[in-house]
């Protein structure tokens, strides 16, 4: 499908969508970062991409999360245990666990974070 094939994005009045995979070229063309797709009260998406040979210097967060891998391959070591990840992969990521990407040329992931209410 070309671009001048694509529908625009239609807003709905209680969803919206997002394109991830614009977010995705945006980021893998400033070679690498984070940028937050969609935020609500309970709920935030974010497109990661991260390009070697910069490191992955993320911290604990304080919610779950999910990682879905768009694209690439790597290891994501999650409190030491190391997790092979490949396009279609997705691993949970309890609050609090130290958890960072290893072993990637470039890596594209699509990142679910439940929010605690109230947070």
């Amino acid at each position: 499908m070309s671009p001048a094939d694509e529908k625009p994005i239609r807003l709905l009045s209680s969803a919206h969508a997002f394109d991830v995979h614009a977010a995705k070229e945006r980021l893998a063309a400033a070679n690498g970062g984070y940028e937050v797709v969609h935020r609500s009260e309970r709920m935030e998406v974010g497109v990661y991409v991260l390009v070697a040979p910069e490191a992955d210097r993320q911290q604990p967060h304080e919610d779950d999360e999910v990682y879905i891998v768009l694209e690439g391959h790597g290891v994501l070591e999650v409190e030491g245990e190391p997790v092979e990840l490949r396009e279609g992969h997705a691993v949970f990521v309890p609050a609090h666990a130290e958890h960072r990407f290893t072993g990637y040329e470039q890596l594209s992931v699509l990142v679910l974070f439940e929010r605690a209410q109230g947070g």
